[in-house]
């Protein structure tokens, strides 16, 4: 029997973005604009390419920009289409998911990863699901989520994105624990949250996408706390290896951490370079504020 299709995907949008106050003071961080669309249609459109049908939104307070994003302006519209900017109208009403196709629910504390993936337990139902967070950007041919589908159809179970993760930063991260490794494709034994650099058992750190098994949602209401006094999602999806196969997927194309000012600023670069009405402005404005460098110095050596 083959693995069951994915049709849900949950976005845990519900997180203060402190690193990122005063902006996200009045704003979710998930609609920081990376060029000209915010982090989470970026995301909601990579789950879309994928083949997702249902869009479930983790929220919290303060975060009904999203809502408003996700729906018609109907003033706008109107005034676009009266100006005959067609353009514009079509970038700001035809990526959207069909009407009844969006579904939103509240984490009313803020109690970590796997806590908000549980908040969505009754949309998901007894459904595989995938998870989106929109702080991880990937630019590829394809989309990351696209490519973990092609994998999950092949081996079923439980699918994370992976990438190799330079040692000191391993504790901020999940990492899997592989016991077969094909380059691309590894199966897990293990998944430790946030380990000590010395007590890692790899180099391949799980980055923000998941495809799941729904009996993720039945451990995580029973998952105490783990790393950082939180409930993490990694912890439940380390207790069904064993029940359900565990595979960590290399993906093709370059991530973005926008959880981090430098890695925000860099996707902001990296993607108006794609964009050939930007990219000569981009690059001259990179070189006008970045300074020359100084010249060699020849170092004559003295003779004895």
């Amino acid at each position: 029997m083959g693995a069951r299709p994915v049709r849900k995907a949950v976005f845990p949008v519900a997180g203060l973005g402190t690193r990122f106050l005063p902006a996200t003071k009045a704003m979710p961080k998930e609609m920081l604009p990376i060029v000209d669309k915010p982090l989470i249609q970026y995301a909601v459109e990579e789950a879309r390419e994928a083949g997702i049908e249902e869009f479930i939104f983790v929220t919290g307070r303060a975060k009904s920009a999203i809502e408003d994003h996700f729906d018609h302006s109907v003033e706008l519209e109107q005034a676009l289409r009266e100006r005959g900017k067609t353009e514009a109208l079509s970038s700001v009403r035809d990526w959207m998911p069909p009407p009844g196709h969006i579904s939103y629910t509240r984490q009313q504390k803020p109690l970590g990863l796997g806590h908000a993936v549980w908040c969505a337990r009754n949309f998901v139902s007894d459904e595989p699901f995938a998870v989106l967070l929109a702080d991880d950007l990937v630019m590829g041919q394809r989309g990351c989520l696209s490519q973990m589908m092609d994998a999950y159809h092949r081996v079923g179970g439980n699918v994370v994105a992976i990438e190799e993760v330079a040692p000191d930063q391993l504790d901020r991260y999940g990492v899997i624990d592989p016991i077969e490794d094909d380059g691309r494709l590894a199966r897990a034994k293990g998944f430790v949250e946030k380990p000590a650099p010395a007590d890692a058992p790899s180099n391949l750190g799980a980055i923000g996408r998941y495809i799941l098994q729904p009996n993720i949602l039945v451990l995580l209401a029973s998952q105490g706390f783990g790393a950082g006094g939180e409930v993490q999602l990694t912890d439940a999806i380390a207790r069904t290896i064993g029940e359900v196969s565990l595979h960590g997927l290399r993906f093709s194309g370059r991530r973005f951490d926008c959880g981090t000012k430098v890695g925000f600023i860099e996707a902001n670069l990296a993607f108006a370079l794609t964009q050939p009405e930007l990219a000569d402005g981009v690059r001259r404005v990179m070189e006008e504020l970045l300074p020359e460098p100084a010249p060699a110095v020849k170092v004559v050596q003295g003779r004895k």
